[in-house]
């Protein structure tokens, strides 16, 4: 006894094996960009806070610190 659509099996099972491998590799990409994302917590620095950094750090002293400080705030 012949099932109906016996031949169909055979055209749509490569396709569906060369979709379910596609889904598995784009859900893979997605997970380990998800896992591989910053917090949300450490935003990139502003300016200020870079400048702040390099005073504390004795690259420039407390005239220039001021100067950028009133140039960065203009």
């Amino acid at each position: 006894m012949m099932w109906p659509g016996h031949g169909y099996g055979m055209f749509l099972g490569p396709i569906m094996m060369i979709l379910l491998v596609a889904a598995v590799v784009v859900l893979a990409v997605v997970a380990l960009r998800w896992l591989g994302r910053a917090p949300q917590g450490s935003a990139r620095p502003t300016p200020l806070d870079v400048l702040r950094e390099r005073f504390a750090r004795g690259e420039i002293d407390k005239d220039e610190f001021e100067v950028r400080r009133r140039a960065l705030s203009e």
